[in-house]
C-alpha cells in the first residue's frame, strides 16, 4: 500500500509527537482506518517530506511521531505564476487542481470584462479558501511538498500592472510564434489565461502596453480550462521538467 501523504499546517521535525488536525485525523482514522504502527508522510509546505508513525488512532483523533525528514525533489526548475480569469461552475476547481499537478507555483484568480462569475465579500473569501484546499489536496495526490499560493482575487488590469522580472505571456490566436519559440533563459513565467469569451480588444491592448508576449498554442480554439493546462504542459516541456 502506498504511504498516504497528509498536509499539516504547523512546524514538523524528527522526534516530535503531535496530533493531526481535524481533516488529517478524519482521513487517516475514518477513511483509511489506519492504526498504531502504520506509517504516513506529512508535509507542511516547506519543501520537505516527514515520515511519521501512528502511535494512537481513533475515529476523531490520531497521534503520530515524526521519524525522519527528507527534501522533496519534485519541484520544477520553471517558476510559473498563473493568472486565471475565474471560470464558471467546477471548471475553475478543475483548472487549479490540474495546474498544481503540472507544477504551477502561484495562482491569482482574476476578474475581466467578460468574466461570467460574480463574486465578492464573504462569498469570494470562502471560494478562495476552497481553492486553497483544492491546491493542498492536489499536492497530497501529486507528491509535491511546496504548496502553491492562491492569492486574493484581483482585477485583470491590476495584475498585469504588477512589477515582475518574469516573462509575461498571453495566449493569442494571431500570435507570431508558439511556446517553442520562447527564449530558454528566463525560468520565471507569468501566464495569463482569459475567460470563456476571451479578452476584449481593450484588454488585449492593455496586455501589450504591459509588455506581455503573445503566444500561439495551435490552430484550434480551446476552452479556458483546456488552454491553461495545455499551455502549462507546453511550458514545462520547453522550460521545465516534463518530457
Amino acid at each position: 500500500m502506498r504511504v498516504p501523504r497528509i498536509y499539516q499546517p504547523f512546524p514538523l521535525s524528527p522526534g516530535a509527537e503531535l496530533a493531526l488536525d481535524e481533516d488529517g485525523a478524519a482521513h487517516i482514522g475514518r477513511v483509511l482506518r489506519m492504526g498504531p504502527g502504520e506509517q504516513l508522510c506529512l508535509f507542511n509546505g516547506d519543501g520537505k517530506d516527514y515520515l511519521a508513525e501512528i502511535t494512537e488512532a481513533g475515529k476523531k483523533s490520531v497521534t503520530v511521531r515524526v521519524l525522519s525528514e527528507q527534501t522533496n525533489e519534485s519541484e520544477s526548475p520553471l517558476h510559473l505564476h498563473l493568472g486565471q480569469v475565474i471560470s464558471r461552475g467546477d471548471r475553475m476547481d478543475f483548472t487549479l487542481q490540474k495546474s498544481v499537478e503540472l507544477g504551477v507555483n502561484t495562482i491569482t484568480p482574476l476578474f475581466s470584462e467578460r468574466c461570467g462569475v460574480k463574486l465578492s465579500g464573504e462569498r469570494l473569501d470562502k471560494r478562495i479558501q476552497q481553492w486553497q484546499k483544492i491546491v493542498i489536496s492536489a499536492c497530497e495526490q501529486s507528491g509535491r511538498s511546496t504548496v502553491p499560493e492562491v492569492r486574493p482575487a484581483m482585477e485583470l488590469a491590476d495584475w498585469c500592472a504588477e512589477n515582475t522580472t518574469a516573462l509575461k505571456l498571453n495566449l493569442h490566436p494571431r500570435a507570431a510564434h508558439g511556446i517553442n519559440g520562447l527564449p530558454l533563459e528566463n525560468k520565471r513565467i507569468r501566464l495569463l489565461i482569459g475567460p470563456e469569451g476571451g479578452l476584449s480588444a481593450e484588454e488585449i491592448a492593455m496586455t501589450e502596453n504591459h509588455a506581455f508576449t503573445d503566444v500561439l498554442l495551435g490552430p484550434r480554439v480551446l476552452r479556458t480550462e483546456t488552454a491553461a493546462l495545455t499551455a502549462i504542459t507546453a511550458l514545462q516541456l520547453r522550460l521545465g521538467d516534463l518530457g
